[in-house]
């Protein structure tokens, strides 16, 4: 068997994950002189403590020897494993990674080179949309974006805490986001 890729780890390790409730966000193999370097980055709706890493980390070193001694998986000479979860530079590609991320203020790009900051509200029930608040002048707006037009979007680090009225607006639901929505004409 060949060196596994990032999506063949994937693939083998989600349904490992899936009954803690946790997710496979990001894996980076490198294949390197006596030991090989397997990089795997998970997270949960409840962030993974460091306990819960160490346990997962066993866990998935146990079922990647069991797989190498089986002959599925080929490591070469060995391997070092990292388990840990993404940072804040994780950029939000899927829905669950903007349900996750609700209250804290986003760079994103709708339209490529053109950057825009807005903090994370409430996800559709379909998870298609999310809406998106902006303050100007002391005054909160709800913004309504499908995820698909966003075309790149990742968490901003932030110092200040958020003011009250943003807070709020952060834990409304999509509806009442959806129903005091103002269009980007509305917002100039």
């Amino acid at each position: 068997m060949a060196f596994p890729d990032a999506a063949q780890l994937t693939e083998l390790l989600q349904p490992l994950l899936e009954p803690r409730g946790l997710d496979v966000e990001d894996v980076k193999t490198t294949k390197a002189g006596k030991k090989s370097q397997v990089i795997i980055r998970i997270d949960g709706d409840q962030r993974p403590s460091s306990d819960v890493l160490e346990d997962v980390s066993n866990q998935i070193s146990e079922f990647f020897d069991a797989k190498e001694e089986s002959g599925e998986l080929n490591f070469g000479a060995g391997y070092t494993l990292e388990v840990s979860t993404p940072g804040v530079d994780l950029p939000l590609t899927a829905p669950r990674h903007w349900r996750r991320n609700r209250g804290r203020l986003v760079a994103f790009e709708l339209t490529p080179g053109k950057s825009e900051v807005a903090r994370i509200g409430a996800l559709s029930d379909d998870a298609s949309s999310v809406a998106l608040i902006t303050t100007v002048k002391k005054d909160v707006y709800f913004r309504i974006e499908r995820l698909e037009n966003i075309a790149r979007a990742v968490v901003e680090i932030e110092f200040a805490k958020p003011s009250a009225a943003e807070q709020e607006a952060a834990q409304q639901t999509f509806e009442y986001a959806e129903q005091n929505s103002a269009t980007r004409e509305d917002e100039k």
